[in-house]
């Protein structure tokens, strides 16, 4: 029995037992209740006047209601005649299902068991989107609802005269409720009421289909590289848990297949997404790229995670619009995190498509394993306890000496830290550190082959958290902090071919060492000093800031120009940030040697709400020769959307390479969307930086027709007639 026959179920289970119940006229609204049938609920007629006319003919008339299962039906009479075995219904008929799905008719008549029957002058609303309007429907087996001459069409129709955006004709339209699919026969596509389009038969899913095989919504697109070309996807589900869509793009420059294929386990998941292609590019060679992607919880805690990515040639990616990398980075992972202890196996791989860099010369294998684990002693040393361990290595595919340099190293660490809140709310901190680490160098003249060193750190903190709050009910953090460092040993003879990038920043302000990893480690005494600002207002926004210093008793040559470690005194580090309860977003942070002389900025702007999606940031670089920077870098790009009115949409991209003074990428979009339809048109061009590249210009069109299957749900754009 269908979800839009259920109510009339209800009205046949309530007519035998009224029949022998009611001999008598009922008046005045009369409420009645029947036991339900085997897996029903209780089933109720409501009717301004109910009774049973020559002992078989139940009559139900005058705003009759009858409800059951959440399904609700309304009509203005209904008559059972328990002799014929039929049910006719005077309309206007309403059913309403639990699911919110609609059908209106002038009138219904229907057998016995409400299986087979016909409704005169039919109206079928799914899922407050899908309208079906028929002269005739016509129920069959309890699972198919044949209409006859119908107009399809999921847009609001205002009035006589207006006429939908879109909708199909048809001579006849069968819906399976069990498949959940609509068939339909002499199908016609018009827009605003032209006819465009005639097919002899369609099939779609119904609204309330989630997953079927079928074709999606296809796209348009118009390179300068590719030219004009179609897209046309093909999804096919694999049960419930995988499924494979294909999607083949032809134009006259390239015959393409691309593929995505998703499963889902009890543990995790997949994704693969990839493509294969002959294109006019390039001399006889078919070009492709895989990524593959995945999770899984294994026992005992453990997190398998991968992420794999492989490409023909370096211009394939951006000649396509895939992705805009320059580095492949593969990795796979197994990992645990938990309360107390951290476990990490790590395997990576690096390619680069990089025109002016060689994949022989770079670190293409590493490994990285890492365990930590913290203990909380009681009685007089209390604290907190910490032992680790980390394995590393670096392979070069090359065989030459110093460029081909192969790293492997093994780091041992123990620390014991412990905070104390003294008079005046000031707060101590002690830490102590003790590391071991042994080094094995291959295919590298200039740095010894093994080297082990052992040696030991140790800081001490004060900081002074100074809270006040207001009566308006604001909260304010404003907390001076210092701290000396003291780590000891010497520099060992080795290259640093993994600290290559040092970071200054809010993290390790007050570290013992500020290299990224252990192939280098600060000597010496230092001194930090830092201030932080907090402030949370009651209207909703927050706001911080934080300044800090560094003081070494030596300055140390392996750190570079723009890291703001290179002399005794470092620069100062300024990083701020603000948000409100509207999504804005502001983040900065600098190293400033001076009011005015800046080694390393950035900052980031995001503000996202339901109208606006928008992100700015800035980054600037100077010339460094030991980060392989032979000149200043400075950067704006935006990219984000504004709905700028109820139906329109529009996005742009921007990024500009300040210091080159040429545009890198730019690009703009415009969608419409209303209650049955949404248009995408887009623009882009892409301006080459490197010499395996081409600058290209990109549009692309899509248009899809809304209230099928699984597209988004339309209906907040959904008008409202006046």
């Amino acid at each position: 029995m269908t979800p839009q026959t259920r109510l009339l179920a209800a009205a046949l289970a309530l007519s035998l037992p009224l029949s022998a119940a009611l001999p008598l006229p009922l008046r005045a609204q009369t409420s009645t209740t029947t036991a339900p049938a085997e897996g029903q609920g209780p089933a109720i007629l409501v009717a301004d006047e109910v009774y049973v006319e020559d002992g078989n003919r139940l009559i139900a008339q005058g705003n009759v209601e009858a409800l059951q299962d959440g399904t609700r039906l309304a009509a203005s009479r209904i008559v059972y005649d328990q002799k014929a075995g039929t049910l006719q219904i005077e309309g206007p008929v309403r059913i309403t299902d639990a699911s919110g799905n609609l059908l209106l008719a002038e009138s219904a008549e229907l057998e016995e068991g409400l299986r087979d029957g016909i409704l005169t002058g039919a109206r079928m609303v799914m899922e407050e989107q899908l309208q079906l309007a028929a002269v005739e429907a016509r129920r069959a087996e309890g699972r198919f609802t044949q209409l006859s001459r119908v107009a399809v069409s999921s847009c609001q129709v205002c009035g006589a005269d207006e006429v939908p955006l879109w909708s199909i004709r048809a001579d006849r339209v069968v819906h399976d409720q069990e498949a959940q699919q609509i068939y339909f026969e002499g199908a016609q596509l018009r827009v605003l009421d032209v006819p465009i389009l005639w097919v002899p038969s369609l099939r779609l899913p119904d609204p309330t289909l989630e997953r079927t095989r079928g074709f999606l919504v296809p796209s348009y697109r118009t390179t300068t590289l590719l030219g004009f070309g179609v897209k046309v996807p093909y999804f096919i589900p694999i049960g419930d848990h995988q499924d494979v869509t294909l999607t083949p793009y032809v134009s006259p420059v390239t015959k393409t297949l691309e593929t995505r294929y998703r499963r889902a386990f009890v543990n995790g998941d997949v994704e693969l997404n990839g493509a294969l292609t002959r294109d006019t590019l390039t001399t006889d060679e078919t070009r492709g790229y895989l990524f593959a992607e995945g999770n899984f919880g294994l026992r005992n805690e453990f997190q398998l995670d991968f992420d794999l990515k492989m490409v023909s040639d370096e211009a394939y990616l951006n000649d396509y619009d895939y992705d805009d990398l320059d580095r492949l980075d593969s990795t796979i992972e197994i990992s645990r995190a938990r309360s107390d202890d951290l476990l990490r196996l790590g395997l990576s791989h690096y390619q680069s498509l990089r025109a002016s860099e060689k994949d022989a010369l770079l670190p293409s294998w590493i490994f990285d394993s890492t365990y930590e684990r913290r203990f909380f002693p009681g009685g007089r040393l209390g604290g907190e306890l910490r032992l680790g361990t980390e394995v590393h290595g670096h392979y070069r595919t090359s065989s030459r000496d110093i460029d081909g340099r192969d790293v492997a190293r093994l780091t041992a660490e123990a620390s014991w830290r412990r905070r104390w809140t003294l008079d005046g709310g000031l707060r101590f901190g002690l830490t102590t550190e003790l590391w071991f680490d042994r080094y094995a160098y291959r295919q590298d003249s200039s740095s010894d082959s093994d080297v082990s060193r052992a040696m030991g750190g140790t800081a001490l903190e004060l900081r002074w958290p100074l809270v006040r709050h207001d009566a308006g009910g604001g909260h304010t953090l404003l907390e001076p902090v210092m701290q000396y460092g003291l780590v000891g040993g010497t520099r060992v003879n080795i290259v640093a071919d993994e600290s290559t990038r040092v970071e200054f920043d809010e993290a390790n302000l007050l570290a013992l060492s500020r290299f990224p990893a252990a192939d280098r480690r600060e000597h010496g005494q230092t001194l930090a000093t830092g201030l932080r600002w907090l402030h949370e207002a009651p209207e909703g926004w927050r706001a911080g800031m934080t300044l800090g210093r560094v003081w070494q008793d030596e300055a140390d040559p392996d750190f570079s120009q723009s890291s703001g470690l290179d002399s005794q005194l470092s620069d100062w580090l300024v990083a701020a940030g603000f948000s409100n309860d509207t999504g804005l977003t502001i983040s900065a942070r600098g190293l400033l040697a001076g009011i005015s002389d800046l080694s390393k900025a950035e900052a980031r702007v995001d503000w996202s709400n339901d109208w606006i999606d928008l992100g700015a940031s800035y980054l600037f670089l100077v010339q460094d020769a030991a980060e392989e920077r032979d000149e200043t870098q400075s950067e704006w790009s935006l990219e984000g959307s504004y709905r700028f009115a109820t139906n329109w949409t529009g996005s742009a991209e921007w990024r500009y390479d300040l210091a080159d003074q040429r545009l890198d990428r730019a690009g703009m979009g415009l969608q419409y969307r209303n209650e049955c339809v949404q248009v995408d048109f887009s623009v882009t061009r892409k301006y080459a930086s490197s010499t395996n590249l081409e600058p290209s210009t990109d549009y692309g069109l899509s248009v899809a027709l809304t209230g099928f299957g699984t597209s988004e749900s339309a209906k907040e754009y959904r008008r409202t007639c006046k």
